[in-house]
């Protein structure tokens, strides 16, 4: 995998701290998970990642991954 210097993008409505919701691309998604992007991208197009698609671009909320590896970590 290459490393990206890929920077989180925070969501702060109205100037407040973030509430778990941080954004990440492809990329942060890939270095959390210590997967290849390619990974990434074939989870969340078929459904398997919680994922959210705008226009070409993939973006995922760091809340709902924690929460697929929790529910997957469960699984086992």
């Amino acid at each position: 995998m290459n490393k990206s210097n890929s920077t989180l993008t925070m969501v702060k409505p109205n100037g407040a701290p973030p509430l778990d919701g941080e954004i990440l691309k492809i990329m942060d998604v890939a270095h959390f998970l210590r997967v290849p992007k390619s990974t990434v991208y074939k989870l969340a197009r078929v459904g398997e990642l919680p994922a959210l698609k705008i226009g070409k671009h993939w973006r995922f909320l760091r809340r709902d991954i924690n929460e697929w590896i929790h529910n997957r970590s469960q699984q086992v």
